[in-house]
């Protein structure tokens, strides 16, 4: 697993994120305080603070240049 920090501060950013790590089979969790979410949920992405910086896990082993390289526009 690998954790990196991700900026969501638009609605705009917040599709194009979601639709981006959508073609990855791996599992993505948001992690906001107390809170985990499925990072593959707009709805629930949409329930966070967005106005801060969020903790992005990812489930993968390998492949993970590829995941960065789709998450560079995101990144804190």
């Amino acid at each position: 697993m690998k954790t990196v920090q991700i900026s969501l501060n638009s609605i705009d950013k917040v599709k194009s994120f979601v639709n981006d790590i959508a073609k990855f089979d791996y599992d993505f969790d948001i992690v906001s305080g107390r809170y985990v979410i499925d990072a593959k949920s707009i709805m629930g992405i949409f329930s966070l603070d967005l106005s801060k910086p969020l903790d992005l896990n990812i489930h993968a082993e390998d492949g993970i240049a590829e995941v960065m390289d789709a998450l560079k526009p995101y990144m804190a």
